[in-house]
């Protein structure tokens, strides 16, 4: 059993008969009146994310999520194909069971296939990945103001923003939970 009150991100338990993790937490104390968490909650199984309010005592069953370890193959369609990397047995998964940073996984990249009761509902990919910059304007010399920021495509199609700096053919690291630029690879 889990209480409200030890909600963190990515936490799932089961509610109603459906299983849901949280996508936002939020503890809330205000002056006059009881404490509550505030979340945004996402139903693991629908995909369909919801804003709902607790009280920091009401307790659930802890749902236990499988993660297995597979490795991206290709795309065909709205299908991607992943491997057990212990079995070898190839599992297509829908497009849209994918989550927006599944955009930073290129081929034969290591991912965490999340299921519950046998049903696959996300790909997890990990949290830092290397990727190559392939398209980016040139940064202009003396154009140093802190914290300046050009747009840049990487090898899977994905745009970040990156330091003036960096150029075509750059090896970066990117955390693909935020979808930002960390450093030079």
């Amino acid at each position: 059993m889990i209480s409200a009150g030890d909600f963190r991100n990515g936490v799932t338990f089961d509610m109603d008969g459906d299983v849901f993790q949280i996508i936002e937490f939020q503890h809330v104390k205000p002056g006059k009146g009881a404490a509550f968490v505030r979340t945004k909650i996402r139903n693991v199984i629908t995909g369909s994310v919801t804003d709902k309010t607790f009280n920091p005592s009401d307790k659930f069953p802890t749902a236990y999520i499988e993660r297995r370890d597979m490795q991206y193959l290709y795309q065909d369609g709205s299908l991607y194909y992943f491997m057990d990397t212990e079995t070898y047995e190839q599992e297509p998964i829908d497009a849209s069971k994918l989550d927006d940073n599944f955009k930073f996984v290129k081929e034969n990249m290591e991912v965490k296939v999340l299921s519950y009761k046998g049903n696959i509902f996300g790909v997890e990919p990990p949290f830092f990945v290397e990727l190559e910059i392939t398209k980016t304007d040139p940064g202009f010399k003396g154009d140093t103001a802190t914290n300046a920021t050009k747009p840049a495509v990487l090898e899977t199609g994905a745009e970040i923003k990156v330091p003036l700096f960096i150029e075509e053919g750059t090896m970066v690291r990117i955390d693909t939970r935020t979808g930002e630029y960390m450093e030079r690879a």
